[in-house]
């Protein structure tokens, strides 16, 4: 990867310091104990609108909405390491995580249109982090296809998950320490190799 690799932790979760900031801290924590650059991006505090299937970006690759996507677009082309964070809402991802993630159909036409590198050339790693309230045995599923698809879509190589059950009051998560720790070394091993 290079000199001090930037690991972009992106939180998907509309409430501060809940379950799944709490384990992207740890991941970028981690990160940084390894010499990486590490970037937090907070989706709730940022104006995205919603994708408008214009297909503008068909002929372009560029998204023609002015709004903070935009530097959430090139947060994504500068990063080494994409991580995202979101608890489980009906099944899925958040809706802030969601929308952003539907605003990448810029890097789907680049990729599959205008036969592009979605994010140019170097390689990329990504992380997905979900905590989720209930326990059922296929809680994460529809999520996990959702994050696959993006991370295919940029050429991101998946390099785990840190998916978490039955975790559901805010912080909850703190009285779990074997999650806290995973979450850190999760962030370690992503720059080391």
């Amino acid at each position: 990867m290079g000199k001090e690799p930037l690991v972009l932790g992106i939180a998907g979760s509309p409430r501060r310091g809940g379950n799944t900031d709490i384990l992207l801290d740890e991941v970028l924590e981690g990160a940084a104990s390894r010499g990486a650059r590490v970037k937090k991006v907070i989706l709730a505090g940022l104006k995205i609108a919603s994708c408008d299937h214009s297909d503008a970006c068909l002929k372009t690759g560029k998204c023609y909405i002015k709004d903070d996507m935009q530097s959430i677009y090139q947060d994504l082309e500068e990063a080494d390491v994409i991580v995202l964070a979101s608890p489980i809402q009906f099944m899925t991802v958040t809706a802030e995580l969601k929308t952003m993630i539907d605003r990448c159909q810029a890097f789907w036409a680049r990729k599959y249109v205008l036969n592009q590198p979605p994010l140019g050339e170097k390689e990329r790693k990504g992380l997905f982090i979900a905590v989720g309230g209930t326990k059922f045995a296929k809680l994460f599923e529809p999520a996990q296809a959702t994050i696959k698809a993006l991370f295919n879509t940029l050429n991101v190589t998946p390099a785990g998950e840190l998916l978490f059950r039955g975790v559901d009051e805010k912080g909850a998560i703190r009285q779990h320490p074997e999650a806290l720790k995973q979450a850190f070394e999760a962030g370690q091993k992503l720059v080391e190799g």
